[in-house]
């Protein structure tokens, strides 16, 4: 970013305001109201709505949102591409660049934390694994599951063991991976400071309370179905093992295509799975202390950077 970047009364520094909330709590409306107010442009922040074959389930921005404000980082990829969070932070820094060559103000939205945690703070500098043995390592777990995970884990990392996620498998391969790969334990390639970026960044939490966010998380899962759901995740399943499909909203109807459930089974299982998923998406955001929560229709709390 060159010191050409334009600037306003209120915002004297180029700022990123993060707009962050759980699945259906109307980040979407929000973010675009904002970039309507500051006259600038959407980053989307959201692991699966970059994906051009997904659409329904992952409540991707409608046509005319699209339209009011103009968004990066939706339907920008195949499902074929690989998209991770390396991949978003170095794109979204572009983005962030060029958009600050026409307004001091840029706006991101999503839900997918890890993601904007690149963005923000920068990802660690971690070595990547030996393919034969994330291979060993992903066979295993197929075979034996998140129990034999956790035991290696405990074994080769007692560190991660009790300080990491040991829930999560993608996490438990991850440090396993590279415990087995360096001879070091994952934690010792973290950094403890973020990276530094040359503009300010608000962030933005979206909330409401708990029995209103259920409510609007059943009538979206039911809007869903009605506007055809079933019927893209058939489409999908040349796609299946992907990763982005091995999230809520896909995994289960595939289990009602499998035969494993009925279709009203599946409906009700993606909202439970869906409750869940906004839990531990506010879990996340929460961390973050120095974001200030609204509510869906308040007004922005924008305050002047130092």
């Amino acid at each position: 970013m060159t010191n050409a970047s334009p600037t306003s009364p209120h915002h004297p520094h180029p700022t990123v305001f993060v707009i962050v909330g759980p699945t259906a709590v109307g980040k979407t409306a929000a973010a675009i109201r904002l970039a309507l107010q500051l006259g600038t442009k959407i980053i989307s922040a959201d692991s699966r709505q970059c994906f051009r074959e997904l659409n329904i389930g992952v409540a991707k921005p409608s046509p005319q949102e699209l339209s009011a404000v103009p968004h990066y980082f939706i339907d920008s990829h195949s499902i074929q591409e690989e998209v991770n969070a390396a991949i978003f932070e170095r794109l979204a820094l572009q983005w962030t660049e060029e958009i600050f060559k026409t307004s001091p103000s840029v706006v991101m939205v999503g839900g997918t934390g890890l993601y904007i945690k690149a963005f923000t703070e920068g990802l660690d500098d971690i070595p990547p694994a030996d393919e034969s043995i994330r291979f060993h390592i992903q066979q295993q777990y197929e075979v034996q599951g998140i129990g034999w995970l956790q035991d290696e884990i405990k074994k080769y990392d007692p560190g991660f063991y009790e300080k990491g996620e040991i829930l999560n498998p993608q996490r438990l391969m991850r440090a396993l991976e590279v415990r087995l790969t360096t001879g070091q334990s994952i934690l010792s390639f973290r950094s403890p400071e973020p990276k530094p970026r040359p503009f300010q960044i608000q962030t933005i939490g979206i909330g409401l309370p708990k029995e209103q966010l259920h409510e609007r998380i059943h009538n979206r899962v039911d809007q869903m179905i009605k506007d055809g759901l079933l019927e893209e995740v058939r489409s999908l399943l040349p796609y299946r093992e992907h990763n982005a499909l091995q999230t809520v909203g896909y995994r289960e109807l595939f289990e009602y295509l499998d035969g494993k459930c009925t279709l009203d089974t599946a409906i009700t299982n993606i909202k439970t799975n869906t409750r869940q998923y906004a839990k531990r998406q506010l879990t996340w955001f929460r961390r973050n202390l120095s974001t200030r929560w609204i509510g869906p229709n308040d007004e922005f709390p924008l305050s002047p950077t130092p």
